[in-house]
């Protein structure tokens, strides 16, 4: 696909590198609509000049980046054909994903489908999205941990849907505890059901995303769809079920295992949480956080940790992630009496 015009030359020498477009793939999709892909490529390596005549795209500039602009534009030829759209964000995310070691190809990530529903399809977006997706086809119980806008419970819910529509279970149970951020339930207006349904809106919300919203009701009356309170589920079995527990960082260590031990036969278990985002009274102890200890090594249990790297949401609130956990690590030496770490004989996670 590619004619190096020049060879041999140092890593750091110009050189110039001509890509031949297959014909299959569109243009117009590959360089985006306005030239939207092109130009973000072109901001990913501003070192390069890059030029579109016809069928071709060729690149000049220093040797690794050309080559890395090469790999760039073949996979994001190959992910067009797989029928992914291709946006900034994917250009992005390739480029990420070609720049650090270890990490999967961009095409594999990129076209890896979740869930077709209501016209579109449901997508992996990072490589550690598509570690957890695949985690939790693969265990009973798997664990998402992780910061906001990763895409947790949103995936989640999507295997969840994609169980039921398949057939290998017979209902979805989605759960939150109903731990009062700043405020007290019994102060909020109304019955006990509108005053949980806050806590669990952001459910509703994931599913209206995935099914068809006038059928809503109706599974939720029938109990295909149950979503309701962790508290509610004290004493019960559950079999043949998607079970997702949301926001588990505010659950406690007992309530985390009255939650586990629930688990039926033929049910699947995915608990969500960021442990740095607990609402819990001072004292109380996550059960997210302890459970990471307690069930370690355990068979059929899996535990995946998503980064800022795998935040779908706007780029900045990556950013600002990473701005909290420094500013986490510098608070807490400064807490600790002893700049850059613990004082000395303090042993072990805090």
């Amino acid at each position: 696909m590619t004619q190096p015009a020049m060879q041999g030359p140092a890593p750091s020498a110009r050189v110039e590198h001509r890509i031949s477009v297959p014909e299959h793939v569109s243009m117009v999709e590959l360089l985006g609509a306005g030239d939207e892909v092109l130009r973000a490529v072109e901001d990913a390596f501003p070192a390069l000049d890059i030029h579109v005549r016809g069928n071709e795209i060729t690149v000049g500039g220093p040797r690794g980046e050309a080559v890395l602009a090469e790999q760039l534009f073949d996979a994001l030829a190959e992910v067009a054909t797989r029928g992914t759209p291709l946006t900034a964000d994917v250009v992005e995310r390739s480029v990420a994903m070609l720049t650090t070691a270890g990490t999967a190809n961009p095409v594999d990530v990129l076209t890896y489908d979740i869930l077709s529903s209501r016209g579109r399809t449901i997508r992996a977006k990072t490589a550690g999205q598509k570690e957890y997706v695949e985690a939790i086809d693969r265990h009973t119980v798997t664990f998402g941990i992780g910061p906001a806008g990763t895409g947790k419970t949103y995936l989640a819910m999507a295997k969840a849907v994609q169980a039921l529509q398949d057939r290998r279970v017979n209902r979805i149970v989605l759960t939150r505890p109903a731990v009062e951020a700043g405020e007290k339930l019994g102060f909020l207006p109304g019955t006990l059901s509108e005053k949980i349904d806050p806590y669990l809106r952001p459910l509703y919300d994931a599913l209206h995303d995935m099914v068809d919203p006038e059928s809503i009701p109706r599974l939720l009356e029938a109990g295909t769809v149950e979503v309701a309170p962790l508290a509610y589920m004290r004493g019960r079995t559950l079999n043949d079920s998607f079970i997702i527990l949301d926001e588990a960082q505010n659950t406690s260590t007992e309530q985390m295992k009255m939650f586990l031990t629930r688990l039926g036969f033929g049910s699947k278990v995915v608990v969500t949480g960021d442990v740095t985002q607990t609402d819990l009274p001072g004292g109380h102890v996550s059960g997210l956080r302890v459970v990471q200890e307690i069930l370690d090594g355990v068979d059929d249990v899996a535990f995946c940790r998503l980064t800022s790297a795998d935040v779908v949401r706007h780029r900045l609130v990556s950013d600002i992630i990473d701005a909290y956990a420094r500013w986490d690590v510098v608070s807490g030496a400064r807490q600790e009496g002893r700049p850059g770490g613990r004082p000395e004989g303090r042993r072990g996670a805090r």
